[in-house]
């Protein structure tokens, strides 16, 4: 058995869509205003943890590659110090104490190049919160899609 009003307030069925119905009819407006900001904070709150997990990652990603630049120079330094030391003080056995040094020189040089081209590529490599930058993309379209 229907209801008299169901039939006076409701369209014919050729005409009668469903997706235009309320989804929460029995919700006020100040509910619905509620829900909706309560949603919105937690979308941002969501975005700020993104945001500060891939702060954090790309932070240690840099600085491992600060410490490979500090490696490098420490290492190049040292290196060159004594191994050049050595080396030229060999090497001075068999021909001029200049060319010597100069040698062994361009040998720790070469390895210190080669500590550094390494580190830039780990520079390179590091993007700052990639993630987060796309999901903040995608909310600001889905904002704008709740709009019209």
């Amino acid at each position: 058995m229907t209801d008299a009003r169901d039939t006076a307030t409701r369209p014919s069925s050729a005409t009668y869509d469903p997706s235009t119905e309320p989804q929460r009819p029995d919700m006020s407006l100040g509910e619905l205003l509620g829900e909706m900001t309560t949603t919105l904070g937690n979308l941002v709150r969501a975005e700020l943890d993104l945001a500060k997990t891939e702060a954090k990652e790309e932070v240690a990603r840099a600085g491992k590659a600060a410490g490979m630049f500090g490696g490098a120079g420490a290492a190049g330094y040292l290196a060159l110090m004594f191994l050049s030391a050595g080396l030229a003080w060999l090497l001075d056995q068999a021909m001029n104490t200049a060319l010597a040094f100069a040698l062994v020189g361009l040998l720790w040089l070469v390895i210190a190049l080669v500590l550094l081209s390494s580190a830039k590529k780990k520079v390179k490599g590091v993007e700052v919160l990639p993630v987060t930058k796309d999901t903040l993309r995608e909310d600001v379209q889905w904002a704008k899609a709740q709009k019209s």
